[in-house]
């Protein structure tokens, strides 16, 4: 790195990584290292976009060799920053057909559009969501730390990671294999609405509902005991069967609206009465 300058540009990096790797002195562990810093300096990139742009009109194709097999499985948030400024985020996984890497989408209106990979210890596996705004002057968000429970993260940065609380483990029959979220944390007056899906046997694919604390997201309130949507017979054939699965749902004038796949075959919505809803989890 002390060859390069200050600012450098991926050529470079690439170039001198390759003089570094045929060096006769470098070794098995160092050719790795060199191997992931490049993964990671072709993961981050900024694209053009037109002025008037919203994200409405934003389509993305996967760019990087870390999201050559995949850009998937998108939590895309409105975001309010502590200024009113308003942002959005949307945190996805990339594959290259062998492993998988967190990554971000950052877009502010009329400014720029980036994604950066997220780093950190707990910056792992599938499926972070984002809460819509900072709690305690902190980035909050949901994951799947370890595969199978779920965990609160904060962090001081948006692409760094390094807390985590475990906060809902499965406990009931249709989650008991592993379970994870189903979008970023809804804001109402009882508190935050998570929408989960829980992997129960035969590998179904049901979504739950939880509520988490206003001021302190740690604190679950209350769960539902059975699913709020399950495959019925028409959605249990596809590519991966057996599946209801959403990555994000909104509040529209009263209502709980639910966007979600089946069994990556088809889209559906349902609709749920939010203040039901509550009624069953308060």
């Amino acid at each position: 790195m002390n060859d390069l300058p200050d600012s450098f540009s991926t050529f470079q990096l690439q170039h001198k990584i390759e003089l570094t790797k045929h060096a006769s002195e470098s070794s098995s562990i160092d050719i790795k290292t060199l191997d992931l810093m490049l993964w990671i300096a072709h993961s981050e990139y900024e694209f053009e976009k037109n002025s008037t742009e919203t994200i409405e009109n934003l389509v993305l194709f996967p760019l990087s060799e870390t999201e050559s097999q995949g850009m998937e499985d998108m939590r895309l948030v409105r975001f309010v920053n502590e200024d009113g400024s308003i942002c959005y985020y949307g945190t996805y996984t990339a594959f290259n057909g062998t492993s998988i890497l967190p990554q971000i989408l950052e877009f502010v209106p009329d400014e720029y559009a980036t994604v950066h990979t997220l780093h950190g210890k707990f910056a792992r596996n599938k499926g972070i969501a984002l809460f819509p705004q900072k709690i305690d002057g902190m980035f909050t968000a949901i994951g799947r730390v370890d595969g199978e429970n779920l965990f609160l993260l904060k962090s001081d940065e948006i692409d760094f990671w390094g807390q985590a609380t475990e906060i809902i483990q499965p406990k009931f029959e249709w989650e008991f294999v592993q379970i994870g979220n189903c979008g970023s944390p809804l804001l109402t007056d009882a508190g935050w609405l998570l929408l989960t899906h829980g992997v129960g046997a035969m590998r179904k694919y049901c979504i739950g509902a939880v509520l988490l604390d206003r001021h302190d997201p740690s604190r679950v309130l209350s769960q539902l005991e059975s699913p709020l949507l399950s495959p019925n017979d028409e959605e249990r054939s596809g590519y991966v069967p057996n599946v209801v699965y959403s990555c994000g749902s909104l509040v529209h004038e009263g209502n709980l609206i639910i966007p979600y796949g089946i069994s990556d075959a088809a889209t559906g919505f349902a609709v749920v009465n939010l203040d039901q809803l509550l009624s069953h989890l308060t």
